[in-house]
Formats: structure tokens, sequence, C-alpha cells
């Protein structure tokens, strides 16, 4: 049986208070309790407390900026964001209430240090061992209202691994991990509570272990976060991260996300209702083309006066090609084009088929981003497109060459540009 019980007469903590000796004199603990305390109290003991100002919401927004490493949504005046700490929360956990009105909170600078400290004091004052929870409210993706989650921990595993055990029908339990300190806070929560000055709660008959993790462990890395962006944020930074890759890994390149790029591909706009987009997946040909293209290149290179060692510095151009694991040729059809007897509607008709095959290969390339996969269009194919149809056997216009594979180093975001500077109203 679990019982939860409130700790009651607590003062208005300041900064500077003691806040273990005010806990160990306000309940009678036993051995095993955990003790869950708001992380409000915590910042008030530590002074992690900013004056609000005469606008006191211009302070807040500042301090949120200021508290955010990075933004995950934005929608008005709402953000959700990463903090320094790792934790992704409203306005990065920079709150007003419960506070004086001429201050506004952050959040404890360690939580986790902050819990070690309070549960060392708590055991030395009170002569019970016991296990101690950081608290913060936070709002949950898929569901309405929030509930108060663990961000500090101390004395008790974060996350209880139920992995490789069996259920009561004797099933291999393959990814079942319980977050049992979020799961006590929140059922602190329900004796506590913003609007009823209770600041710390007393969880009683919980058999628990302490492997020594912090409440980091519960936040999961980035790396298997599907969803750590907003829409609008991820198709931002996606367009940010569309840049030109010319290092790649030896990872090799799942076909599916290739074709699933030809699908962006394909949504471009094209003239006439055509799809004019055609791609050839590079694999069995790959060096026979390589190689034809180069010995073309080459061929031009000497016919306009450069010397062989020119010739040979200009080839290693090429090397990305050679090194990405994987190779598209995007090619335009103009199956569906309008021949017009006049010259000035028939170069418009070119151009349009050109435009709408540009347009499928830049939906093509984001959608390359968003897979996590590096790109780099390479024009080359353009300047010998009978030796690409020759090799490759399709009747096709090359649209060049794009060099596939995961980037050997990070890729940087594009810095923003100021819209301003490449538009003009009239």
């Amino acid at each position: 049986m679990l019982e939860v019980h409130p700790v009651l007469g607590l003062p208005d903590i300041r900064p500077g208070d003691d806040l273990a000796a005010l806990l160990a004199a306000a309940f009678d603990y036993r051995e095993g309790d955990v003790l869950v305390v708001t992380s409000k109290v915590i910042s008030k003991a530590e002074g992690q407390l900013i004056p609000a100002g005469p606008d006191r919401e211009a302070t807040r927004l500042e301090a949120v900026a200021a508290e955010t490493v990075r933004v995950v949504a934005r929608r008005g005046t709402t953000t959700i964001s990463e903090t320094r700490h790792g934790l992704v929360m409203a306005a990065a956990g920079v709150d007003g209430s419960n506070v004086r009105g001429d201050e506004i909170a952050l959040l404890p600078r360690d939580p986790d240090a902050s819990a070690a400290a309070l549960r060392t004091r708590l055991v030395q004052l009170t002569g019970v061992t016991l296990a101690v929870v950081v608290s913060d409210t936070m709002g949950r993706a898929w569901r309405v209202g929030q509930t108060d989650q663990a961000i500090g921990v101390a004395g008790i595993s974060p996350v209880r691994d139920s992995r490789g055990t069996r259920d009561s029908h004797g099933h291999l339990l393959e990814v079942t991990e319980i977050a049992v300190a979020d799961e006590l806070a929140s059922a602190a929560e329900l004796v506590k509570g913003k609007a009823d000055g209770v600041a710390a709660a007393v969880v009683r008959g919980l058999s628990y272990d302490d492997d020594g993790r912090p409440a980091t462990a519960l936040t999961r890395p980035s790396e298997e976060d599907m969803f750590r962006l907003g829409t609008r944020e991820a198709q931002a930074e996606t367009l940010s991260l569309r840049r030109t890759v010319r290092a790649f890994t030896d990872a090799p390149v799942d076909r599916a996300a290739v074709l699933r790029a030809v699908v962006a591909g394909l949504s471009a706009p094209a003239p006439h209702h055509t799809t004019p987009w055609r791609f050839v997946l590079v694999e069995e040909r790959r060096q026979e083309l390589l190689d034809r293209m180069a010995a073309a290149w080459a061929a031009d290179l000497r016919s306009d006066g450069f010397s062989e060692e020119q010739v040979a510095r200009r080839l290693t151009r090429g090397d990305v090609l050679r090194h990405a694991p994987y190779l598209v040729v995007p090619c335009l059809v103009r199956d569906g084009a309008h021949d017009y007897p006049d010259a000035r509607r028939a170069a418009a008709e070119e151009r349009m088929f050109v435009v709408a095959g540009g347009a499928g290969v830049e939906n093509f390339l984001v959608q390359l981003a968003v897979e996590g996969l590096g790109s780099a269009w390479v024009s080359s194919a353009l300047f010998c497109p009978d030796v690409v149809r020759e090799v490759l056997d399709v009747d096709w216009e090359p649209l060049g060459v794009i060099a596939i594979g995961r980037p050997a180093a990070r890729v940087p975001a594009r810095e923003p540009r100021d819209p301003e500077d490449y538009v003009v109203v009239r």
C-alpha cells in the first residue's frame, strides 16, 4: 500500500533559508520515505530569483530567452524550449507563480545536486534514510493538462528497467522502462498543488532501489527523439540544414529513404498536369558512369587548352561523387510539352519544364535532409548528357548527379538571411 502525505506548515521560503531544517521539522519521516519537493522552493532557497522590473511580462520573456538553448515549438506567446539542463518544457521553466509580485523564479541551477544536498542534510537531521525527488510541472505533447515530473533525484533510481523480464503471461518485455521518479512526482502533486501552497509531500510504502543515476536519465537522447521539434520548427531547421555536404561516412544509405525523397520530388509543381521527373538510382553502373563522365570532362578541359596537371586537379572536384555511398541522377522528361510554332513561346515552354525539374530536385534534396542524409548536387551530368544517357540506358534529360550519404561531420545550420535583402515591393 502506498500513502501520500502533504508536508504542511512550511513558511514562505526566502533566499538563504535552511530548507532542509524546515522540512525536517515539518514532518515525522520513516525509513524508506520518498520526499517530493517542488522545484520552486528550492529555487527560492538557492536565490534563483530575478527582479521582475516595471514590465513583468517583458522581464519574463527575456528570462525565457536567456534560459533557452533550443526552441522546440512556438505558438503565439507560448514557447516550448529546451533548457540548459536538457529539460523540454514551457517557457524554459521560468515561472511567475507562487513568488512575490516583484520576482520571477528560474529553475534550480542543478536539480540533481540540489536533491543530493537536501537528502544528505535530511538524513543528518532526522536519522532516517530516505530519497528525494525534485519536481516541476510540465505539459505533455499528446495529452491535455499538466502533471508534475522529476527534474532531480537522490537516493532512488529514476527509471526502473523491466526489459528482459516477463509479464504475468510469460511474454518477454523488450521496451518497458518505468519512469518511477515521474510517477512519484505526479502522485505527490495530488496532495500539493500550486493553489494550495503545499510545496512538499511524502510518498510512503514504495519499495525502490538506487542505481546512482540522476534525473537526467529520464531525458531521451536527441538521436532517439522522434518528436524533437514542432512541425514549423522542424521545417525551418530542415531548410537551414539543407546544405551541400562533400564528405560522408562509409555508412550505407537505405534505399527506402531515397525513395521517400523521390516521393517528395514528385510533389513539386509541374506544367500541363505532367509528371516530368525521373530518378535513376545508380547502383550497378556507378563505376562506369563516373569513369565515362570523368573522361568526357577531361576531354573538354583539354580542348579548352588546360594542361594535364590542370586537368588532373580539376577532376579531383568530382571526388565527392566517388566517395559518396549512393548516387542518384535526377532527370527531366518533356512528355506533354506543347509544340509552339514561334520561338518566343517555345523558349518559355522549355524554361517552364526546366524550372519544374529544379523544383523536383530541390524537394528531393530537402527530404534527404529530413531523413538525416547529406547531399551534394553536382552539375557534371549537364555537360555530358549523351554519355549519361548511354551508360544509364535512358533517353531522359539528366539534371546533374546527387551524391548522398551520412555527413562525416555535423552540418552547421545556415545563418538566417534577411528576406528584405532579396525582395522588392512594386
